[in-house]
């Protein structure tokens, strides 16, 4: 919970909770476990308890509590789905011939939760699962895929403690390239639980690191990190660092100071909204996994089963209207410069830059599940799809290439790394651990498969609808009472005479009109589009401003362009609240 005090743009506990309460009802979000798969999850904790790390290794477990694996996560986080250990290996000999392999350089040890040591195929639990899909977060509580008991408890890699796990054990060469990858289950025990902060502070030199960690763990963390950007920049893919619009939880007024904040499950005296830059070392500890989910990947296509996180290449009309951002803008975008180059040469401090960046998501749209039950080459390079004979099979490799890809990442890619949050990991890792061991793919994983892509989707958007509410929402709390008020924010985007204004302090987005007179516009677009606080967590997912919209031509889109000229993209206006309404979730402005 922050130490921040509060504030004027403060959303209070009671109403949020409230709004937060109903947005879970209307969509349906399970208020509690079924008794049957609630003992079902309670009956597994138990049994792991009783002696299953040693049943874990009579099945052929590989025991690796030697590895000094750590949690990095989140301050407080309970549902502890990764754990890692990096090595910088011994360095080779030079190599005989210049045609000889690279020889690895780094190391890197990936450990997963293992939830099909919990979850019985074809039980209640299982089918409960089937119906949450993914772990919904709100302020002021998370709804868990799994009951707390594992993901909080038996499940989540915790430290000190014996887990089951899948354990990646992937070897880069001196580039960052992928030399081999492998999974198995395993037995491990994480030494200690960091937080990002932490291990940031540590990297910078402005604090010890836990003395149970590696010492070497943040400086190697950055090297393999960085690598891992320049073989994704390399591949074509990009990562939008852009700042996230977050809800803080906030103390409540205490008369003792010194202990104000520190009680686990303490009452929040009220919420505020923030933007906030993920830190170096969550961009690097994310570079991790979305390395293990290339591999995944890998694996998957080339056995032919398995499942893949998939989204579209951005089409070229796409492209033609985020250059003509640009040169509203006045970013110089020269032709021959590639897109994710662009992207990286940015920086979200400058108004123009942010701008620019909201609306570059418009990219990363269409992401989405494909099963494979058919064979797919899997021998290509990473990222790229392999060479064949004649010109219709080289056809036919393009368009299952395209088909498989993930378009941000530029190269095919799995969901493997959160399984306590997020159902289909599960099915992906145990598919991956079959392929590896040479045994079959389980059938009840096999058989699952083609329903889903659309369990994901649906309880995707379920969540989604949740998150964006929860924003919605809180914008209009903390500003409720401050109409009238003239704030400064920056206009991220135009269309059809009205924007999105994004105001820092408090941290809202919001509709802006250029008069209060202005008449709604008879095309009905609304601007305030709550797509764009939808990010999804472990990939570059994200759902943002300008979806596709076709562009309107003739003297409709001239008129529009007249009205939005009263609205200067990317520019610091001034701008007046005009409307604050939290049953709605709606807040508007016009210029002031």
């Amino acid at each position: 919970m922050s130490r921040t005090r509060l504030s004027a743009h403060t959303a209070p506990p009671t109403e949020v909770t409230r709004a937060l309460d109903a947005l879970r009802a209307e969509h349906g979000i399970p208020e509690r476990f079924p008794p049957q798969a609630l003992a079902e999850a309670e009956q597994a904790a138990a049994q792991w308890a009783d002696g299953g790390a040693r049943r874990l290794l009579d099945d052929g477990a590989r025991d690796a509590r030697d590895l000094p694996l750590v949690t990095i996560d989140p301050v407080g986080s309970m549902d502890l789905d990764q754990a890692l250990a990096l090595e910088r290996l011994t360095p080779p000999e030079p190599p005989a011939a210049p045609e000889a392999d690279p020889a690895p350089a780094y190391r890197v040890h990936y450990a997963i939760a293992s939830l099909a040591t919990f979850v019985q195929p074809g039980g209640a639990l299982d089918a409960e699962l089937r119906r949450r899909g993914e772990t919904v977060y709100a302020p002021d509580h998370a709804t868990p895929l799994h009951p707390e008991v594992l993901s909080h408890g038996a499940a989540s890699l915790l430290e000190e403690q014996d887990r089951p796990a899948c354990l990646w054990t992937i070897d880069l060469d001196a580039r960052g390239e992928v030399l081999h990858a492998h999974v198995e289950r395993a037995l491990v025990r994480s030494r200690a639980r960091l937080s990002y902060a932490q291990v940031q502070e540590a990297l910078d030199g402005r604090a010890d690191l836990d003395p149970r960690a590696p010492a070497d763990l943040p400086r190697l963390l950055e090297r393999i990190g960085r690598l891992r950007q320049e073989r994704e920049a390399a591949r074509g893919g990009v990562s939008l660092a852009t700042p996230e619009q977050a809800i803080e939880a906030i103390e409540a007024p205490t008369s003792d100071p010194a202990g104000a904040g520190e009680q686990e499950g303490a009452v929040p005296g009220g919420y505020r909204l923030v933007f906030r830059a993920a830190l170096p070392v969550e961009e690097y500890n994310a570079q991790i996994s979305l390395l293990t989910g290339i591999c995944a990947a890998r694996i998957m296509m080339g056995a032919g089963v398995g499942i893949l996180r998939t989204m579209p290449p951005a089409a070229p009309e796409d492209y033609r209207r985020l250059r003509r951002v640009a040169r509203a803008l006045r970013i110089d975008w020269p032709q021959d410069l590639p897109y994710p180059e662009l992207v990286r040469s940015l920086d979200h401090t400058v108004p123009a830059h942010a701008a620019f960046l909201d609306q570059a998501l418009s990219l990363f749209r269409g992401a989405g599940y494909l099963a494979l039950p058919e064979a797919v080459d899997g021998s290509a390079p990473e990222g790229g799809a392999a060479p064949v004979g004649g010109a219709a099979e080289a056809a036919g490799m393009a368009e299952a290439a395209q088909r498989t890809a993930h378009a941000a990442i530029a190269s095919p890619y799995a969901h493997v790394t959160a399984p306590l949050r997020r159902l289909v990991d599960r099915y992906g890792e145990e598919i991956c651990i079959a392929v590896c061991a040479g045994r079959p793919v389980p059938d009840w994983a096999v058989s699952a498969l083609p329903g889903l892509p659309e369990t994901m989707a649906q309880t995707g958007r379920r969540a989604r609808a949740v998150g964006r509410g929860a924003i919605s929402a809180l914008e209009a709390m903390v500003m409720a009472g401050h109409e009238g008020e003239v704030f400064e924010g920056v206009i991220l985007s135009v269309r059809q005479g009205r924007g999105e204004l994004m105001v820092s302090e408090p941290a809202v987005v919001a509709e802006l009109r250029g008069q209060a007179s202005d008449d709604r516009d008879p095309a009905g677009a609304d601007p305030h589009r709550p797509d764009r606080h939808a990010p999804e967590p472990g990939d570059a997912d994200q759902q943002g401003p300008g979806q596709g919209r076709a562009e309107q031509g003739g003297k409709e889109q001239g008129r529009h362009d007249r009205r939005a000229a009263r609205l200067p993209l990317g520019e610091t206006v001034r701008a007046r609240l005009v409307l604050a309404d939290p049953a709605a979730g709606r807040t508007e402005f016009v210029m002031a």
